[in-house]
């Protein structure tokens, strides 16, 4: 008789619970405590690269297959309202300075297999990205670095739970200005938009962001990498930069909501999440990455 054991968290926090091993697995063995629950999945999982990377990664066919099953997975987690936020990074061809296909192919597919709407896209724009391709880049200078991924924003309604106004940035020194004469030049433009005089006039404590984030991961030392180095931990290699993680939490999140990351990493999303008054619920397989993630949380672990 096959008796089912109940899955344990590696470690636990007040606001979420971290488990180890594979995402898959321990979906399948979590949806029935989650289902219906989670109001954002958000993610980074292996890349589908053409070639194979130390973190790990399925290439061509073999990702499309992988990839559509937690397409499906994922469904059952979400709240009807929920969204699920996922970043798909640029791939090349083998042996050639031409760009795949594959990354576009993914989202379809997993779209597709969701039954999900596609909400709006993002661009992630790292300044800081080191050069590459190198052979097309840096050796044959026939190409410039790629130096952004996408995330996209999807849900099974096209009207999930969002707020912008949760995310305003700070006006620039021009619309400080405008606010502070109270004119503006209204009218037609060019463009053939009609500009009303109110509807720029008007004090909204804050500009509404755009769908490009610009942000970088090269601080040389925060507490997640002080630990790694004091304990010996190995640091990872793609940590996601606290900055994109908040935006998308904020956004589409409320407090005491669900955020659920099943390719957790170094677990940013729960230390993000519970640092903003989420719940988080996070899945990693690597025990090196899992060790080092609780510098992310070293007064808030529970045993």
């Amino acid at each position: 008789m096959k008796i089912n054991k109940p899955v344990v968290p590696y470690y636990k926090t007040a606001g979420g619970v971290l488990y180890k091993g594979s995402s898959e697995h321990l979906l399948k063995k979590l949806k029935k405590k989650y289902a219906g629950k989670v109001k954002l999945i958000f993610t980074s999982p292996p890349f589908p690269l053409n070639r194979k990377k130390k973190y790990g990664n399925l290439t061509g066919d073999e990702y499309l297959k992988w990839i559509a099953k937690f397409s499906k997975l994922f469904s059952g987690f979400l709240t009807q309202d929920g969204s699920i936020v996922i970043e798909i990074g640029n791939a090349w061809n083998s042996g050639i300075p031409t760009t795949s296909t594959l990354p576009m192919e993914t989202l379809l597919h997993f779209k597709n297999c969701g039954k999900y709407h596609l909400c709006q896209e993002f661009i992630y724009y790292n300044p800081a990205r080191l050069p590459s391709p190198v052979q097309w880049v840096n050796i044959e200078r026939i190409r410039v670095k790629d130096a952004f991924t996408r995330f996209w924003w999807l849900s099974k309604t096209p009207f999930p739970d969002a707020n912008n106004s949760r995310i305003l940035i700070p006006y620039g020194k021009k619309m400080l200005q405008l606010l502070n004469s109270k004119k503006y030049n209204a009218g037609k433009r060019p463009s053939e938009h009609t500009i009303g005089e109110k509807s720029f006039c008007k004090n909204n404590n804050g500009a509404i962001p755009p769908n490009v984030i610009i942000a970088s991961n090269t601080t040389p030392y925060d507490n997640y990498i002080t630990y790694c180095r004091n304990n010996n931990f190995e640091i990872h290699p793609a940590r996601m930069p606290d900055k994109v993680v908040e935006l998308f939490i904020k956004f589409l999140t409320k407090k005491n909501d669900i955020v659920l990351d099943p390719f957790a990493g170094s677990n940013v999303t729960g230390a993000t999440s519970e640092r903003l008054g989420r719940k988080w619920l996070s899945i990693e397989v690597n025990e090196n990455y899992i060790k080092g993630s609780i510098g992310r949380f070293t007064k808030r672990i529970l045993k």
